[in-house]
């Protein structure tokens, strides 16, 4: 049976952390304020552009009367940081693999589109996704569910699933009402077992395997 699945992107197909931390360092530096650590920069990660950027001038001590001023500045620097983004291992393999099994693959990201374009181009995984919905392609965000819907309706009939790596992307599915797959090795604050899923992957070599056992079950 064809899948429909949806995957988030960071902290999921791809590990931004050192783009997104080097972009906020800088930013701040050009503040005088100090740096934050790479962990702080993962932490931050997951509910959009406004809410990392927010954060991270918290952890600075800047006063929230700067953030429309940072955002923007943030966001100027933000669709070109590629350079330091790397896919977790097997991606690319994975994608390929669920393609050539007749599964129809989309995003659903709460990044803004033309960073999340950007990525997926500079890393070549733009040609595996038959649709992307990112942060700003909706009025909603996730864990809303209105973009993952949007995602799955965009890819047509077929079992829908959702692969994502956090604690939004477990309520954005259980929201949708639908099974959710948790990469272990992205950006989680919680437990495994905190977290609603109908399977677990710590790496994407197993992926394939575990969408056609959901497609089995369905």
């Amino acid at each position: 049976m064809r899948a429909r699945i949806v995957f988030d992107l960071d902290g999921t197909l791809i590990d931004s952390a050192p783009d997104l931390h080097a972009v906020a360092n800088d930013l701040l530096r050009r503040e005088g304020a100090g740096d934050i650590t790479l962990d702080q920069a993962r932490s931050f990660i997951g509910e959009g552009t406004s809410v990392f950027v927010a954060r991270m001038r918290a952890a600075a001590g800047i006063p929230d009367s700067e953030q429309d001023r940072l955002l923007a500045g943030f966001l100027a620097a933000y669709e070109g940081a590629v350079g330091l983004t790397r896919p977790y291992p097997g991606v690319p393999e994975a994608l390929e693999a669920l393609r050539q099994a007749g599964h129809r693959l989309g995003l659903c990201t709460n990044k803004p589109a033309a960073p999340a374009h950007a990525v997926l181009r500079h890393l070549g995984l733009a040609g595996f996704l038959d649709c992307v919905i990112a942060g700003d392609s909706l009025p909603e965000r996730k864990p809303d569910p209105a973009p993952l819907q949007a995602a799955l309706a965009a890819l047509g009939d077929g079992r829908p699933v959702y692969v994502g790596d956090s604690e939004i992307d477990a309520e954005t599915a259980r929201r949708a009402g639908v099974p959710f797959l948790l990469f272990t090795q992205g950006y989680r604050k919680r437990p495994v077992e905190e977290l609603p899923h109908a399977g677990r992957l710590d790496g994407f070599d197993e992926l394939p395997r575990l969408i056609a056992g959901l497609a089995v079950a369905g």
